[in-house]
């Protein structure tokens, strides 16, 4: 394994949540250890979480997509379908960023979580993602999208899946659809930055909020009512890093507004169930650590919907929903649930990368 590699990296990472963020972690992480030098581009929340996860590497500031949603699940569909101007925009906007950065900045390869418009056809351009099919409500508009997602994502070198290759996986139809792109797919397996550690259970129930808002804040709100009321052990973590507002509630339970991964890690592995959204990088980090859940989809976002109905049918988690959602209710459930969690290798990526930084490095020399 090299550990003076001349091959510079450029990590994109979607500003559509944490969670993009986050699954590029370990990636980030191998390529350092690879002896790649690596450039972080991001802003906003991600270039905090991610400065404090790699202080010492070079970040750059690139504009995000800043994608709004409502308060009202039946019209998400719609607040979405009204931004696609907006954001066919922003997709122009970094293509053009990328073509002055790389002629500012020597880069070998471009790894971009999301991102559409980060290729370049001089440089090896990487597209990450786990929604090779995207659900919509009708499937004719299903059939629609993923060609306008084809379009874009055959314009890369390669499609990384943040995945599982085989029957046994955690995306189902939305990374294994009927039809792949024309570019080379690789399978990267399930990614996680946390590890599984058995240690006596200090918490009753992990609440973890994510998203964008304002469904973060209204699960929030319904999830602080029913704490004034828990007589369990609890802790809330509130997905807000770098927030200077600090939240107290009554008894056994404590709030926090982020934790760096180590102290994630610590609090997953301690807690006896975890409630989140069924965010996908939240879905690989209970599944790697083995963990009883409770995944609560945001409203309107059809991604959500479908993991949390797919992993639930599997046993792999229960299912719930943000209107309807009862704290003493869900953990009542979570007692009875037959859970049937999967035992996952999750360290895939490490081959992937290490081959493709090799051949990299054979193509410069």
């Amino acid at each position: 394994m090299s550990t003076n590699s001349k091959i510079t990296v450029l990590v994109a990472p979607l500003d559509w949540g944490l969670g993009h963020s986050t699954r590029c972690i370990p990636l980030i992480k191998h390529l350092l250890l690879l002896g790649c030098k690596v450039i972080i581009a991001a802003e906003g929340l991600q270039k905090k979480l991610l400065k404090t996860e790699f202080p010492n590497v070079i970040f750059t500031d690139i504009p995000g997509y800043n994608v709004k949603y409502t308060k009202a699940k039946r019209f998400q569909s719609l607040k979405i379908a009204i931004q696609v101007p907006k954001i066919l925009i922003i997709i122009l906007s970094e293509k053009r960023w990328l073509d002055n950065f790389v002629k500012k900045n020597k880069v070998h390869a471009i790894i971009s979580d999301n991102r559409f418009g980060l290729f370049h056809p001089k440089v090896t351009s990487v597209f990450i993602t786990h929604q090779l099919l995207i659900k919509a409500p009708f499937s004719f508009l299903e059939k629609i999208i993923q060609k306008i997602n084809y379009r874009y994502i055959n314009r890369f070198s390669e499609c990384w899946v943040p995945d599982e290759k085989g029957a046994v996986n955690l995306a189902g139809a939305l990374s294994h659809p009927a039809k792949l792109p024309e570019i080379p797919v690789k399978y990267l397996g399930g990614i996680s930055r946390l590890n599984q550690q058995h240690l006596d259970n200090e918490y009753d129930v992990l609440i973890i909020l994510s998203g964008p808002e304002p469904q973060r804040t209204l699960l929030e709100e319904k999830v602080l009512a029913q704490l004034d009321h828990f007589t369990g052990r609890a802790m809330l973590l509130r997905g807000l890093p770098g927030a200077a507002e600090v939240l107290t509630a009554k008894g056994g339970v404590v709030i926090k507004n982020h934790l760096s991964a180590k102290d994630l890690e610590k609090v997953i592995n301690q807690s006896d169930l975890v409630i989140s959204r069924s965010g996908y990088t939240t879905v690989m980090d209970i599944c790697k650590l083995q963990k009883k859940s409770v995944l609560i989809p945001t409203p309107g976002q059809t991604e959500q919907e479908y993991l949390a109905l797919h992993l639930h049918q599997q046993g792999w988690c229960i299912a719930a929903s943000q209107e309807e959602f009862s704290l003493v209710d869900s953990i009542a459930e979570a007692q009875n649930f037959n859970y049937r969690l999967p035992n996952l290798k999750m360290d895939s990526y490490k081959e992937v990368l290490s081959k493709f930084i090799q051949e990299l490095e054979s193509n410069i020399e």
